[in-house]
């Protein structure tokens, strides 16, 4: 099975190897048939530390690392669209 690959952006990076990620989702009201946003926060593991709040990254679903840290950080959103092209 293939792991998930989420985008989102950085809201905390506090904590040491750890950035809490913010991940929007669209999808249609199933009876009203609008629109609506839903946000999610995930930890990833982050091994250098080298992303801020505010980047927009890439995780990607891995091992367990710890209680709550199941995801880890592929690259930023901005290398990412670099890559595409």
């Amino acid at each position: 099975m293939p792991l998930r690959v989420l985008q989102g952006t950085v809201v905390s990076d506090k904590c040491d190897k750890t950035v809490i990620v913010s991940v929007q989702r669209r999808f249609a009201h199933p009876k009203y048939k609008k629109f609506i946003t839903r946000s999610k926060k995930y930890a990833a593991h982050d091994e250098q530390n080298t992303f801020k709040s505010g980047d927009i990254i890439k995780i990607r679903e891995c091992r367990p690392i710890s209680k709550r840290k199941t995801w880890e950080v592929i690259l930023s959103g901005e290398s990412a669209e670099s890559q595409e092209v």
